[in-house]
């Protein structure tokens, strides 16, 4: 008992980078501490998974595997995620909530009837939902009906049957409430994005290659790499439907902007975007973007800057995901003691960024 209340107590200040040694290492004494899941596979698995370890760029850490799937990653068979228990009293009674909240996705979160399901009181079971996930039961549970929207919508192809099938009462709540969060139409996104123009181009730029798409409303996508290919490869994944063309042309002038962002000689970049995001990326995401050049901030205090003190956990993982690197400035963001933390693009070239931006500050 003893040894698992100090596992608990450690795990909840384990920094990604901690993270990934523990990943490398198999340590089965974090079984049930996290998960981390692989961007190029989809697949979510415990730390002591044997098989084979991904580049430490398309890996993504979550606290239970209830939000991994949340985040669209399916369990892997080989280690079994979902039969580790968890660390800490608090995750196992998110986890049976989760699982009440997947089973009936039609009904109203309410904290009442679902704490009394649970047995526990309305106020502890949203402490622990905050804690756990960095969400309240009823973001989750809209959360995860627009993961089983767009799931759906892949494998039906038609709007009504995936309307009904993910939970939601009428198609008006899902073009009103999926629609923004998808970036497009339900039955645009059913077909992979079928029917969008996008272009982009990929340029050398001082952090190695930058992959920049837009659709006709704004920038949906930058990257940062080493291979041309690879960052195509992504984007290609994302619309598979989509009509993507290589044409630097109409992007001239925002790759423009960037490569001089990226440089130095522009230090304010304000450019249109067009992505998805959920209520909760999204004001994360405008909250970085109000970081001054040259300056950090903590995952704390993006957290309280949004009016969520408790999401820590869940600020990082929407910084994790967040499609627009440069723009959205998610390399601006450390931990509190001052240690970079993770980087979906790697941790050298967010220490560049962040050592570029404060010598030019520096030096005007």
């Amino acid at each position: 008992m003893f040894s698992g209340v100090t596992r608990a107590a450690v795990v909840s200040d384990l920094s990604p980078a901690r993270r990934w040694h523990i990943v490398l290492a198999r340590d089965r004494r974090f079984d049930g501490a996290f998960v981390y899941a692989v961007r190029s596979t989809g697949i979510y698995c415990r730390p002591s998974c044997p098989s084979r370890r991904p580049r430490r760029a398309l890996v993504s850490f979550f606290p239970i595997p209830e939000a991994a799937e949340q985040a669209g990653f399916r369990a892997c068979r080989r280690c079994s995620p979902t039969s580790v228990n968890g660390a800490h009293p608090d995750v196992a009674l998110v986890r049976d909530a989760c699982r009440r909240l997947d089973s009936h996705p039609d009904e109203p979160a309410s904290m009442a009837a679902l704490s009394a399901r649970t047995g526990t009181s309305p106020r502890r079971l949203l402490r622990a939902f905050q804690a756990v996930l960095g969400v309240t039961p009823r973001q989750y549970r809209d959360a995860w009906r627009l993961e089983r929207f767009k799931r759906q919508l892949h494998e039906r192809k038609r709007v009504s049957p995936a309307t009904y099938a993910a939970g939601y009462g009428s198609s008006s709540r899902v073009y009103e409430r999926a629609g923004a969060q998808l970036g497009m139409t339900p039955a645009t996104y059913a077909r992979g994005g079928r029917g969008r123009r996008i272009a982009f181009t990929v340029v050398p730029c001082p952090l190695g290659r930058l992959l920049v798409a837009a659709t006709e409303r704004g920038i949906c996508r930058i990257g940062v790499g080493a291979g041309a290919e690879e960052l195509a490869a992504g984007l290609r994944a994302e619309f598979p439907a989509a009509e993507i063309r290589r044409d630097r042309g109409p992007l001239r002038r925002w790759v423009g902007a960037i490569r001089r962002h990226l440089e130095g000689r522009a230090p304010h970049l304000d450019l249109p975007l067009d992505v998805r995001a959920t209520a909760f990326q999204r004001a994360v995401w405008e909250a970085l973007r109000k970081i001054p050049y040259g300056s950090t901030r903590s995952y704390a205090e993006i957290a309280r800057a949004i009016g969520r003190p408790r999401a820590t956990r869940a600020v990082a993982r929407a910084c994790a995901t967040n499609p627009a690197a440069i723009v959205i400035p998610c390399h601006r963001v450390v931990r509190a003691d001052g240690d970079l933390g993770g980087y979906r693009w790697g941790i050298r070239r967010k220490r560049a960024l962040i050592e570029g931006e404060r010598a030019t500050k520096a030096n005007r």
